[in-house]
């Protein structure tokens, strides 16, 4: 994996998912020990096909939220771009069956 320098001024783009982390602490006093558990977002990622999970503070959620969207943008435009790539290539084999025909 490599690791390159971006700058502060650049966007994050993260490929990933925002999940919730549910637990309960285990004290027995804490609001979680009858109630809703403690909840904290985290970022879930792969790397080499292995699942990471990267726990978020609260200010950091709209952000890293921001940056999946422009990730999941991205990727879509690279989907148009490769699904024109390959209709450009289909016809301009076609053409050049046409051309050997005649």
């Amino acid at each position: 994996m490599s690791t390159s320098r971006r700058s502060a001024e650049e966007p994050l783009v993260l490929r990933g998912s925002l999940i919730v982390l549910r637990r309960r602490c285990g004290k027995p006093g804490c609001h979680c020990a009858t109630g809703d558990p403690h909840e904290t977002p985290a970022l879930s990622y792969s790397v080499e096909g292995r699942t990471r999970m990267l726990t978020l503070g609260g200010v950091e959620l709209s952000e890293v939220q921001a940056a999946i969207a422009r990730y999941e943008a991205a990727r879509g435009e690279l989907e148009r771009q490769a699904r024109a790539s390959i209709e450009a290539l289909r016809a301009r084999r076609a053409e050049t069956k046409a051309g050997r025909r005649r």
